[in-house]
């Protein structure tokens, strides 16, 4: 049976990092939806209609991403990336038998959720 993160006496540094790539993953995504659906520019496109099916697939024609929208998005990846090595090399895992490492990242991933939450 999987263990609660109360199982494992997690380091500050350590639940402050995974906070943050929670957050930084969040608000990546929320900003990825506004972009255009392609980084360079493309043409839109329209699929034939499917069989048994009413539905047709388009785009529209993608302007591309502007030069602030590509460094904005190169940030969010650096940190991203940043925050995911810090979590994952954290000298806390050294700590953790073999067989409790992969209950030990789950936990520590809702950490800061209710105990009383579906996935606490």
């Amino acid at each position: 049976m999987p263990k609660n993160s109360s199982a494992f006496d997690f380091p500050q540094d350590l639940l402050d990092a995974q906070i943050a790539l929670h957050e930084t993953r969040a608000a990546y995504e929320e900003y990825a939806k506004t972009l255009p659906w392609s980084a360079e520019p493309m043409p839109g496109w329209e699929s034939d209609k499917q069989l048994h099916s009413n539905y047709i697939s388009s785009k529209p024609d993608s302007p591309g991403y502007t030069e602030d929208q590509h460094a904005k998005v190169a940030r969010f990846r650096a940190r991203l990336l940043e925050l995911s090595i810090t979590v994952s090399t954290h000298p806390f895992w050294d700590s953790v038998d073999v067989g409790d490492c992969v209950d030990a990242r789950m936990a520590l991933k809702h950490a800061r959720e209710p105990a009383d939450s579906p996935a606490g």
